[in-house]
C-alpha cells in the first residue's frame, strides 16, 4: 500500500497558534496511509520547525501563492510556482486568508486542493472563488457552515471539521503553577484569559468587569502582536485602578500548568469581526476541568453549553460578564461546570476524533471511501 502524499501549507511558523494545529494533525497521522510533508513560504526557525524535523516530516520552504494581478500572466506564474513542487496527491492549506492562486498552483502541480476555514470573515468575492476551486472545505464551526457554505454547491463539498485537544496533557489532575499564587490567600479567585493580545479578543471588556468583582485577580497569558493594543491595555488597568490584580504574563509555553492553577477561564471575544472559528485556549481549559465564562459568538459557543459546561455572556457586556464571575464564585457551581467542561471535551473534541475527522476528509478528497483500506 503506498501512502498518499499530502502537503500541508502554511505562510509560516511565527506566530505557532495555527502551525501548532496543523502540526497536532500531522504529527498523529496514520503513516501507512499518509506520508505528510510540511511547506512554507520562509523558515522561522524556531522551535516549532525543530519539532517538525526532530518528527521526521519534510520541510519544503518554497512559495505556494502568487500575485493575482495582473491576470494576463498569473497561469503562467501559478505553473512555473508550481514547478518544484509536484509529487503530491493532495494539498492541504492552512493559509487563513482568501487567496485563491494556491489551489491554482496545487493544480499545475498535479495534486488536488483542500483548505481550512478558521475565521468568521467573507467579505471577498475571492472566498467564493477559493471555495469553488477546493476539492473540499474544513469548515471550524456550525455558525460558519450555515453562514458561507449554504448553496448546496458550497455544502456538498464543506466539512465540520472542529479542533481537537491532547486529553492527556490537558487534564484536571496533575500539577499547576504554584508562582502563580505568590503573595495571595488561598481564597483568593484567580482567573486566567489565554489569548493573543489583539483587539478581536476582547481585553478591555474582561478589565472592565474585574475592576467590577472586588478581590478577583486576572492573568492575561498572550503575546502582544498588536503593540499598541498591549500597551492600551496596561493604561487601561493602571485607570480603572486594578493593576495591583493584573498580571500580564506574555507567551506562556506550559499552558496546561498555568490552567490547572487558576479557578476560571474567560474568553471574551468581541461579536464582530473574524470572531472565533474554534477558540484552542477554551478546548484546553475545558479540557483540564476549568469553569469557562466566554462570549456567546459563533466558535464559542459550539463548545460552551450555557449552564452545562460554562456559562455563555453577550460579547461587550461587562455588566453581563460581572454577573457571571460573580456566579462563578461558588465552589460548587466551579465543580459542576468544570466537570461538565471535561466530558464535552472528552465527548466531542479530543485530537485523536479530529485527526480521524481530518483523514476521512483527505480519503474523501481523493474520491476514496473513508471506511475501506486502501
Amino acid at each position: 500500500m503506498t501512502p498518499i502524499r499530502l502537503l500541508f501549507t502554511i505562510p509560516n511558523f511565527e506566530t505557532a497558534g495555527s502551525g501548532r494545529a496543523l502540526l497536532h494533525v500531522a504529527r498523529r497521522l496514520d503513516r501507512r496511509r499518509f506520508a505528510p510533508s510540511i511547506c512554507v513560504r520562509y523558515r522561522a526557525h524556531n522551535a516549532i520547525e525543530e519539532e517538525i524535523e526532530s518528527l521526521g516530516i519534510p520541510l519544503v520552504e518554497a512559495p505556494t501563492t502568487v500575485d493575482p494581478r495582473p491576470l494576463r500572466s498569473l497561469l503562467g506564474r501559478c505553473r512555473r510556482a508550481a514547478a518544484p513542487l509536484r509529487g503530491f496527491d493532495l494539498w492541504h492549506s492552512f493559509h487563513y486568508l482568501d487567496d485563491y492562486t494556491e489551489a491554482l498552483v496545487a493544480r499545475f502541480a498535479g495534486a488536488r486542493w483542500i483548505y481550512t476555514k478558521k475565521n468568521m470573515s467573507w467579505n471577498h468575492r475571492s472566498w467564493w472563488l477559493r471555495s469553488w476551486l477546493a476539492r473540499r472545505i474544513a469548515v471550524q464551526n456550525t455558525d460558519m457552515m450555515a453562514s458561507f457554505f449554504g448553496p448546496r454547491w458550497l455544502r456538498d463539498r464543506a466539512e465540520l471539521v472542529p479542533r481537537g485537544v491532547d486529553l492527556e496533557r490537558f487534564r484536571p489532575e496533575g500539577p499547576g503553577r504554584p508562582d502563580l499564587r505568590e503573595g495571595l490567600g488561598e481564597d483568593v479567585l484567580l482567573v486566567a484569559c489565554v489569548a493573543h493580545l489583539v483587539p478581536v479578543k476582547g481585553h478591555p471588556t474582561l478589565l472592565r468587569a474585574v475592576a467590577q468583582v472586588p478581590g478577583l485577580h486576572l492573568l492575561i497569558a498572550g503575546r502582544p502582536l498588536d503593540a499598541d493594543y498591549a500597551e492600551s491595555l496596561g493604561q487601561l488597568s493602571e485607570e480603572l485602578g486594578i493593576a495591583d490584580r493584573v498580571r500580564f504574563l506574555g507567551g506562556v509555553a506550559e499552558v496546561d500548568r498555568l490552567l490547572r492553577g487558576v479557578d476560571i477561564f474567560a474568553l471574551p471575544t468581541l461579536g464582530r469581526g473574524r470572531m472565533e472559528g474554534c477558540p484552542v485556549a477554551l478546548l484546553e481549559a475545558m479540557a483540564a476541568g476549568r469553569a469557562a465564562v466566554v462570549t456567546d459568538i459563533p466558535g464559542s459557543r459550539d463548545l460552551v453549553v450555557d449552564g452545562e459546561s460554562g456559562l455563555r455572556v453577550p460579547p461587550e457586556d461587562p455588566e453581563a460578564l460581572v454577573r457571571a464571575l460573580r456566579r462563578l464564585a461558588d465552589p460548587g457551581l466551579r465543580r459542576r461546570l468544570g466537570a461538565g467542561a471535561r466530558r464535552r471535551v472528552e465527548e466531542h473534541y479530543g485530537i485523536d476524533l479530529e485527526v480521524a475527522r481530518h483523514e476521512a476528509l483527505y480519503l474523501r478528497a481523493l474520491g476514496r471511501d473513508p471506511g475501506v483500506a486502501s
